[in-house]
């Protein structure tokens, strides 16, 4: 076969977190199954674009870095998107936002966050691994999906292969160090059913007050610190939890829900993050400010509408 027909990276050095993700599980949450994907959807669409590969094809998902080493199996062009993780090719350095050429041998290494927290590596035409209820991301609470269909992260040893060609190397049309799941401490919220129950006090300060994102963070939800809030609303019956929901517990700390969320909750909702928020959201490192602004489900829709555009 000619390069780029098939291919492999061989994993040399396994970091914390590095995931096969896709666009995640749909129609399976009354079985109680989450819908995991790329937290930063924005991200992981984009490095797909690079390659002119199809916009869910399965790709790698890198929390932190953390010295994740892959080996090349053989020649292809690879695409890196998202945040930059300090990546080396054989210690040229990589920024991400581009595709890049890779040789039988080299090796990839991913060290730590110097601008965001996931990083996302396409190759040609999306990793191939299984796909569980419909989809090939690993989510490893629930076991499902990744490598070997378990739901576990990389380790040592594995082989990710892929059997694709790249149509071709492409230039994004913004800036990556800027791009809109990067920049920007701003998080949209849409206004959900039980706001009218908190206080006026509180929301005041939900919306006009600085939030902090805590180290108490995963693929499941964002803990953010800052002002009490306090809902009167009693007891409620546990309800669907759509991607986004920001939750509100007894402490009055919200807990803003990503990818790998439970299927239903009992907390009341301030409301729930736009797409791109969430997006947002999972590239900021613990200590980051952050500041939630209301805005109305039309404008929301546009906002996503334009971003989902702009891929075509």
């Amino acid at each position: 076969m000619s390069s780029g027909e098939y291919g492999s990276l061989r994993v040399v050095r396994a970091g914390p977190l590095a995931l096969v993700v896709d666009n995640g599980r749909y129609g399976v949450r009354h079985l109680g199954v989450t819908q995991g994907g790329a937290a930063d959807w924005f991200s992981f669409h984009w490095a797909n674009w690079l390659l002119g590969n199809a916009l869910d094809a399965a790709a790698l998902e890198i929390v932190i870095g953390g010295g994740l080493e892959l080996e090349a199996q053989a020649d292809a062009t690879l695409a890196l998107m998202g945040a930059d993780l300090d990546a080396q090719l054989d210690d040229r350095s990589l920024l991400p936002g581009a595709s890049f050429e890779v040789r039988a041998g080299q090796r990839l290494v991913f060290r730590q966050p110097r601008n965001g927290l996931r990083a996302y590596l396409a190759v040609p035409g999306g990793f191939s691994v299984p796909k569980v209820l419909g989809s090939r991301s690993a989510t490893p609470r629930e076991q499902l999906g990744g490598q070997h269909g378990d739901g576990r992260t990389l380790m040592v040893g594995d082989s990710l292969e892929w059997h694709g060609r790249s149509s071709g190397s492409r230039g994004l049309p913004f800036e990556p160090a800027t791009s809109l799941s990067l920049s920007g401490n701003y998080l949209a919220l849409v206004p959900g059913a039980q706001i009218g129950h908190f206080s006026g006090a509180s929301l005041s300060r939900a919306f006009n007050l600085p939030w902090q994102v805590d180290d108490r963070a995963d693929r499941m939800g964002v803990r953010l610190v800052g002002p009490r809030l306090v809902c009167r609303l009693g007891s409620m019956i546990s309800e669907g939890i759509p991607l986004g929901a920001v939750q509100v517990p007894p402490d009055g700390q919200p807990i803003v829900l990503l990818n790998d969320r439970q299927t239903i909750g009992g907390y009341p909702r301030l409301g729930a993050l736009t797409p791109l928020a969430v997006a947002r959201l999972s590239q900021c490192l613990p200590g980051r400010e952050v500041r939630l602004v209301a805005t109305a489900r039309e404008q929301a829709l546009q906002v996503h509408r334009r971003c989902l555009a702009a891929l075509q």
